[in-house]
């Protein structure tokens, strides 16, 4: 049987590139493409693919966000993040979030492929890059857990739960009706009462809590 994938990318022709590119592939089978992390969720309940070549700066739900979603509801799905950013806040995002392999989109077919397959029997799989910033940096603090949570004021109470729904700083003022200024302060302050690092904690904070829900 050969390996069911999903594409995830906001971008249709790298998408649809990707698809043609797996074609040759005979073991992978592309199920089915998608531009938001949403889409993703949605399209899960209907196919259930192996493995998710996710992006992960996705409009309405990013790569980390859904991958925290496919985690708890789907944990046999193995998840590729793509990036053409190898830092530390993406590859230890994605990585917490629960994602079995990280490479660049300007990786080669054969290490495309070779990650695919890898993950499939249950390996996990770094490109040079992603694998570089592992051995810094997260290897020394995969253990550590988010710091005791201080009291948030109901106005950070009310922040977090929007951040984790995917909300930007932006759309947040305009609900609250307070500047964008003030939103990043709020931020700012949850991030540091909370110890959080990058938004797949907050995320992963928000999920366990029951602040919000998949």
């Amino acid at each position: 049987m050969p390996i069911k994938v999903i594409i995830a990318d906001d971008h249709k022709l790298f998408r649809e590139g990707l698809s043609n590119l797996l074609t040759d592939a005979k073991n992978i089978e592309i199920i089915s493409q998608a531009e938001n992390g949403r889409q993703v969720l949605d399209q899960v309940r209907f196919k259930v693919p192996d493995v998710i070549l996710m992006d992960i700066g996705m409009p309405i739900l990013n790569g980390m966000e859904t991958t925290l979603a496919l985690r708890s509801d789907y944990p046999q799905i193995k998840v590729i993040a793509l990036s053409m950013h190898a830092d530390k806040t993406y590859v230890k995002g994605m990585i917490e979030a629960g994602a079995w392999g990280y490479l660049m989109k300007n990786c080669t077919y054969d290490q495309l492929v070779d990650a695919i397959n890898q993950v499939y029997s249950g390996k996990k799989y770094l490109g040079a890059d992603a694998a570089e910033v592992i051995i810094q940096d997260y290897l020394d603090h995969e253990t550590r857990g988010i710091s005791k949570p201080a009291e948030l004021t109901e106005r950070e109470s009310e922040i977090l739960k929007l951040l984790a729904e995917g909300q930007s700083i932006r759309e947040i003022a305009d609900k609250l009706f307070i500047s964008i200024k003030t939103v990043g302060t709020h931020k700012q302050n949850i991030f540091d009462k909370l110890g959080f690092e990058n938004t797949a904690q907050l995320v992963k904070y928000a999920l366990k809590n029951g602040i919000i829900s998949f």
